[in-house]
């Protein structure tokens, strides 16, 4: 009787450590508890990093990092007061489709710019980093493995 105490404590000491755990992460935004130029700064310098920019380069894709982190994060703090004060509700289909057109807008304007700004070599590798980040975090198959549990 003892051994299959201590074998049932153990099987079940095993199984709660093999539990996945993200914890506050999981229901945490990307940084949203940096402030936006924090936020610009970082994305500024990885982009530097990747598309070795000049100094006039870094200062306008600063501006554009800074005006898109403060949307982010406006958005944010907005869904984060609607869901605390128990009002956030799921949007319809025609406000996800007004959500999603005025996203994809958002991202035709920030092409142009970047168009604008980068020559074409830095261009070229600014759009395929940009396309796999996306294809990567925001993919349907990507959010069913994050939703798994084992």
């Amino acid at each position: 009787m003892k051994r299959i105490a201590v074998v049932m404590v153990m099987l079940i000491s095993i199984g709660m450590t093999a539990q996945r755990n993200d914890g506050q992460r999981m229901r945490k935004g990307p940084n949203m508890d940096m402030s936006v130029e924090e936020m610009a700064t970082l994305q500024t310098k990885r982009m530097t990093l990747a598309l070795d920019l000049t100094e006039a380069q870094q200062n306008k894709i600063y501006d554009i990092q800074l005006e898109n982190a403060k949307f982010r994060k406006e958005k944010w703090d907005e869904i984060k007061a609607l869901k605390d004060s128990g009002e956030w509700e799921r949007p319809t289909s025609e406000e996800r489709y007004e959500m999603e057109n005025a996203r994809l807008d958002r991202q035709i304007a920030m092409q142009e710019k970047m168009r604008n700004i980068l020559d074409e070599n830095q261009y070229e590798t600014w759009k395929k980093f940009s396309n796999s980040r996306k294809s990567k975090h925001h993919g349907k198959k990507k959010m069913q493995e994050r939703g798994r549990r084992g």
